[in-house]
């Protein structure tokens, strides 16, 4: 390569920084907090949402969120009950989502003027956020350091003009977010059809893959089939690899009235989470007044990525309790009427010992064995994971054995048991039930063949695997992303950073600034959209939109605030106009009229995915359920139409000498990659976030002491990854693991270790080594 070509493609990439200026922010300790919600949390509530929207504007909004003709939370995908309050149907993390969106701190064209992207990388990922919403277009030139404002439809043109270029279909991918509703989804993946590609990754790809790969496998559909209304009155519920607390507190509302009902509660996590200690519930005078609700019964600290061994251990001593007390352990009726596979799993079982089993877990064996005699006389079972279960390279598998659990015990297709995989964003499932998928379902290709009357790409397109490497190697030209903060979600920072820059064009379409705004390819467009909040008026009518809860089902969703301005666009409004420019006129699909007309889109959804029906009216109020195979004891589709016990392996870590084993979580003031705030008061730490917890004996061990900083090395396939600067934090985590929040430490995770049935990535279980530093 010459000089000149050297220096231009330096120019090109632009000099930005992937992780912001490394600073700390003054740091400071207290003892974890013991209780979830309460009284603390209202004032962080209140405190958050006045301050970014104002007393009068969010608590109009607050009153609106989640109500049966309001708009849905913004955050995560946690079903309304049937029950709801009229005042109060959210919680601590959906009103800063809230406050998030919906700030009254805006930005446009003259703060891009001002400031450069090379400039604007130095702010880490909560600075970025705190800027505020994006008012207007804007386009990133080759060669140029700043965004300046365009036209709309000089936008669509310039991505119509740059798909024109692409020799094959597949050199352009479509990224989807979980904030999508079902409308922009569905038109989204229909439009990359309709150009003639598959590659439609989306964030389901990084966290829940698994589960629906696994639920697939052994029960027919990717989905749940508990509801809240069963754990309500499960006997016993499992709560696995989740903090709830954080994440989804207002399932800690459930959890409180399956205990009020009688059931048990099991925790199994390397930490012990505040929100399954204890928990007061906001809506209620008496828990406020009083110690509130103890939630977690059993709390069994397993070693990061121990789950498989564990659950082979409780199948092992349940199996063998089934034969002391002549099969009254195992639901025999139902594994002979509804499962395949009995002999195979028992015959598996039998090949493991005991105490290696033990070993590997890090629990004490009294312990499980409260759990083993709980789970042998119980048979109202919901099993409940997130993606402390999902992100490892044997996740798929792992899940697979707690299948195995519920099928044993008959704990499938009756009331109170079953399945629950907790959907960390607010449409994920959504996005995927309508058409979000880079596999080829052949059902939904004939339907879209005869409704929409063009024929659909019938290869395989990319995922967010192979998205990444087919950008590292150049293939890749074009990358749309509907929503979302994909290079900082995404695992190998680095690496995703190299392959986004190789892009031609990439284009955003986003509510607020993030760093992939700034990591871009030669050109790049932001597209600003509303958000969940905003007011939606078409033709002189407030129009509404649809989301997919956890539990499967589909709810109206209408804002009500004042878009943050008036030159930003609907995501099924842009995502039209993108296809009427691309194809202008020239298609069998009218995408024009579909921009303003959200009815439309529902009817061909109606038409064409499976279990939608009269959507536009059935979703009023509090909606109504997609059909769920596995909740009616439905296993048709399956091999022998029954469901499948499955014979999974025990993975080895394999930890080398001086390697410590990673998982990430989030901290108490970020939703996925958005960071609220630098508090993470329930884990005591406060004003930082660039902090590791050890175990103590790690920490002497490696003779390192409390704020000590350390640089954080993972090695894979001979390639070394660093993440530099963190506080050591000392903390009750098993001994050999440690614990870092993510975006900061996906930079260790690498691309190409994964789990092989779902390729999500394993960013639960790195092999880190840590380094001292002065």
């Amino acid at each position: 390569m010459s000089t000149n070509a050297k220096t231009s493609e330096k120019t090109f990439k632009r000099n930005v920084s992937l992780t912001g200026k490394i600073k700390f922010t003054g740091i400071k300790l207290k003892d974890p907090i013991r209780t979830a919600a309460g009284l603390l949390g209202i004032k962080e509530t209140l405190r958050h949402t006045f301050k970014e929207m104002g007393i009068v504007r969010s608590t109009r909004a607050l009153l609106d969120m989640n109500q049966p003709d309001g708009f849905r939370c913004p955050s995560c995908a946690w079903p309304v009950p049937k029950e709801t309050s009229k005042i109060a149907e959210y919680c601590e993390n959906g009103a800063k989502a809230l406050a998030d969106e919906a700030t009254i701190q805006h930005i446009g064209a003259s703060f891009f003027a001002t400031h450069s992207v090379e400039e604007l990388s130095q702010l880490s990922d909560y600075e970025l956020n705190k800027l505020g919403r994006i008012t207007e277009p804007l386009v990133l030139r080759p060669g140029k350091l700043h965004y300046e404002p365009i036209a709309w439809q000089e936008a669509y043109e310039l991505i119509a003009e740059e798909l024109h270029k692409l020799k094959d279909p597949n050199e352009a991918c479509f990224y989807t977010s979980g904030r999508s509703s079902n409308e922009a989804a569905f038109l989204y993946g229909i439009f990359a059809r309709a150009f003639g590609t598959n590659n439609m990754p989306d964030c389901s790809n990084l966290c829940h893959e698994s589960s629906g790969v696994a639920l697939k496998n052994t029960l027919g559909i990717g989905k749940g089939s508990a509801t809240v209304e069963d754990l309500h009155k499960a006997e016993v519920v499992l709560t696995v690899g989740h903090n709830p607390g954080t994440n989804h507190p207002r399932m800690l509302s459930a959890f409180s009235e399956c205990k009020k009902n009688g059931g048990k509660i099991i925790s199994i996590n390397p930490l012990e989470e505040s929100g399954l200690v204890k928990f007061k519930n906001p809506q209620k005078v008496s828990d406020m007044l009083g110690s509130g609700t103890a939630i977690a019964d059993i709390h069994l600290p397993v070693k990061i990525n121990g789950d498989m061994a564990l659950m082979k251990l409780i199948l092992k001593k349940l199996a063998a309790l089934d034969k002391e007390r002549a099969g009254n352990v195992f639901d025999h009726e139902f594994l002979k009427r509804y499962a395949d596979g009995y002999t195979e799993l028992m015959n598996d079982l039998a090949n493991y010992d005991e105490a290696d089993l033990l070993a590997r877990t890090g629990i004490l064996e009294e312990e499980i064995d409260k759990v083993v005699e709980l789970l042998a006389s119980k048979s109202k079972i919901v099993v409940c994971w997130a993606m402390g279960l999902t992100q490892h390279k044997n996740a798929v598998e792992t899940i697979q054995e707690f299948v195995n659990l519920l099928l044993l015990k008959g704990a499938i297709g009756k009331p109170f048991t079953g399945t629950f995989p907790v959907r960390g964003h607010s449409n994920v499932q959504g996005d995927r039930s309508v058409g979000i998928m880079h596999f080829v379902n052949e059902e939904f290709n004939r339907r879209i063949k005869k409704h929409m009357g063009f024929d659909p790409p019938v290869e395989h397109g990319h995922n967010a695997i192979n998205t990444i490497k087919s950008m590292y190697e150049g293939k890749s030209k074009v990358f749309l992303c509907l929503g979302g903060n994909f290079l900082m979600a995404a695992p190998d920072t680095e690496y995703t950073a190299e392959g986004i820059q190789n892009c031609a064009l990439t284009v955003q379409v986003s509510t607020k600034l993030n760093r992939s705004h700034l990591v871009t390819g030669k050109t790049a467009l932001l597209l600003p959209t509303y958000g969940r909040s905003e007011k939606d008026i078409k033709m002189g009518k407030t129009q509404f939109l649809t989301m997919e809860s956890s539990t499967g089902k589909i709810r109206q969703s209408r804002g009500l605030l004042k878009p943050a301005s008036g030159n930003i666009k609907s995501e099924p409004e842009i995502i039209a106009s993108m296809a009427h420019a691309y194809f202008k006129g020239g298609h069998p699909v009218d995408w024009e009229a579909m921009a303003n007309d959200y009815d439309l889109i529902r009817k061909y959804i109606d038409k064409t995915v499976k279990g939608f029906e009269n959507t536009g009216e059935r979703s009023k109020g509090f909606g109504y359920y997609l059909p769920n195979n596995s909740r009616e004891s439905d296993f048709s589709m399956m091999p022998n139409a029954k469901a499948k016990l499955t014979v999974n392996r025990l993975s080895e870590t394999n930890l080398k000498e001086g390697e410590l084993l990673l998982t990430t979580f989030r901290s108490h003031d970020q939703f996925n990659t958005t960071i609220y705030g630098l508090d993470d008061r329930y884990r005591g730490v406060y004003n930082e976030r660039r902090v590791v917890f050890m175990n103590e004996e790690d920490m002497l061990e490696r003779n390192l002491k409390k704020m000590d900083v350390v640089n954080l090395h993972s090695e894979y396939g001979g390639k070394k990854r660093t993440a530099e600067q963190f506080l050591v934090v000392p903390y009750n985590i098993p001994k050999s693991n440690i614990g870092a929040y993510f975006p900061e430490t996906n930079l260790l995770v690498p691309c190409d270790q994964y789990d092989p049935h779902s390729e999500q990535p394993m960013s639960k279980s790195i092999r880190i080594t840590v380094e001292k530093i002065h």
